[in-house]
């Protein structure tokens, strides 16, 4: 499953980095000075008895050990390389004040080796940025010593400036917190921003606008960026399908206006013969008030759908009037494989969009032929087929059957008096019934399948 981290936890766990990051780097900072540079006043005393000296960092008792112990001829190794690993100035002096390995001691080595010879076993100074370790050896071979280690000043520029200044630290320890705060930040919000821009454009008029955002997959920003371009693009349709629908109505309106103009010319420009012109513009006239009833039947919103409607008797009746206005009882046959079919909705919004449905097959199927109405159970649907043996309809018409005015024949729709409207009707009452309608050719023939819900306390 292609899905990243959840949005809550990715900044759950952003700031807690952050978090983390921060203490984690003051710990450490903290832990390094004081590694390089021992704190005189923790050295100074033991915890255990204030008045007496501490002793030496740990990382040191190893190293007097092995100057007290170690053979004479291993002591310059020993010193050197404890010089260059620990970064400290190392001096063996015996009781003359003279360094074993006849180098020249600094004064405040020498200031220090003066104080173990006041019967002090440990001496601990801190001079500006360097800090003295004076500690009493005794060796088989040379007798009473004193050591003392320098500790020089660590060699980076940033632990130097910082030192022990607590400002400093808290001040640079915000600076790193704000800045990975704020990448977070960028991180998680760039996608917030790109929805916020779209909708903006959107609002502006740019039916256009989308943000760039894969397939599948993501957080939460990445479904949030889906589901507004696929808000976006059902409201381009929508306003499209709008400004198609206003086209298409003042195209069916000119026809008729013109038309009744024209009488009216006729009646005006000849009064003696007015009269003859009268059955045209009432015609005309029906015509206009017919087809703005259709538009308003069409634009009509949601009304009650709380009712019981039984689809077995409903179709039963408007077979049954289909049959008695084209004159043939078997020229609807109606067949159904339950006894009772019941579903939720507007019982007056069906029975139109049923009847439109079964007109329409009435209109464009030839004399003596038959048309055959089928309702049968799925799971939980129920299946309506309104089967003609008409000429059909090309393969490439069939999904626009349902859009308003959209006639596959003018000439043959206008002489039935239809305005490309009734399955327009049809499908939008029962889409708000959940409902489908879909048409196939049958060869010979026209077959319209209608798919409800049915009814859920209805028994299988």
């Amino acid at each position: 499953m292609n899905r990243s981290m959840p949005l809550f936890l990715r900044i759950f766990l952003g700031f807690w980095l952050v978090t983390i990051v921060v203490l984690g780097s003051a710990i450490f900072a903290g832990n390094y000075l004081d590694t390089l540079m021992p704190n005189v006043g923790s050295l100074t005393s033991d915890s255990r008895h204030p008045d007496r000296p501490a002793g030496p960092p740990r990382v040191f008792v190893r190293l007097l050990y092995e100057l007290q112990n170690a053979p004479l001829e291993e002591l310059p190794r020993i010193i050197r390389s404890s010089q260059n690993r620990h970064d400290v100035e190392i001096y063996l002096l015996d009781t003359a004040g003279d360094d074993l390995l006849q180098r020249t001691v600094p004064p405040a080595a020498v200031r220090v080796a003066a104080q173990l010879d006041r019967d002090r076993r440990r001496v601990f100074q801190r001079r500006g940025t360097q800090q003295l370790l004076g500690h009493q050896l005794y060796r088989a071979d040379s007798g009473p010593l004193r050591s003392v280690l320098i500790l020089r000043a660590p060699r980076i520029p940033l632990v130097n400036l910082l030192g022990d200044n607590f400002w400093l630290r808290a001040g640079l320890a915000t600076l790193v917190s704000g800045l990975l705060c704020y990448v977070v930040s960028r991180l998680l919000t760039r996608r917030l921003a790109a929805v916020r821009g779209a909708a903006r454009k959107l609002a502006a008029g740019d039916l256009q606008a989308r943000i760039s955002v894969r397939e599948a997959g993501g957080d939460e920003t990445d479904d949030l960026a889906r589901d507004f371009n696929h808000m976006a693009r059902l409201l381009e349709e929508r306003i499209s399908a709008q400004k198609q629908l206003l086209s298409d109505v003042s195209h069916e309106l000119r026809s008729p206006l013109a038309r009744l103009q024209v009488a009216l010319g006729l009646a005006e420009q000849n009064p003696a013969n007015a009269t003859a012109q009268l059955p045209r513009i009432t015609r005309e006239a029906q015509r206009l008030e017919s087809l703005v009833a259709e538009l308003l039947e069409s634009q009509a919103e949601r009304s009650d759908l709380e009712q019981h409607i039984d689809l077995v008797a409903l179709l039963d009746e408007l077979c049954a009037d289909a049959r008695f206005e084209v004159g043939d009882i078997n020229r609807v046959k109606f067949h159904s494989a339950v006894e009772e079919a019941l579903v939720v909705g507007n019982g007056t919004q069906l029975r139109k969009a049923f009847d439109n449905v079964l007109r329409n097959a009435c209109s464009y199927s030839p004399a003596q032929t038959v048309i055959d109405v089928q309702l049968r159970k799925t799971a939980t649907r129920y299946e309506v087929v309104i089967a003609d043996q008409g000429p059909g309809v090309p393969e490439e018409d069939l999904a626009r059957l349902f859009e308003p005015f959209y006639r596959v024949d003018t000439a043959r729709a206008r002489q039935t008096g239809g305005h490309g409207l009734g399955l327009s009707i049809a499908r939008q009452a029962l889409m708000m019934h959940g409902g489908t309608i879909d048409a196939r050719n049958t060869r010979p023939g026209l077959a319209m399948r209608i798919s409800l819900p049915a009814w859920a306390q209805d028994p299988a």
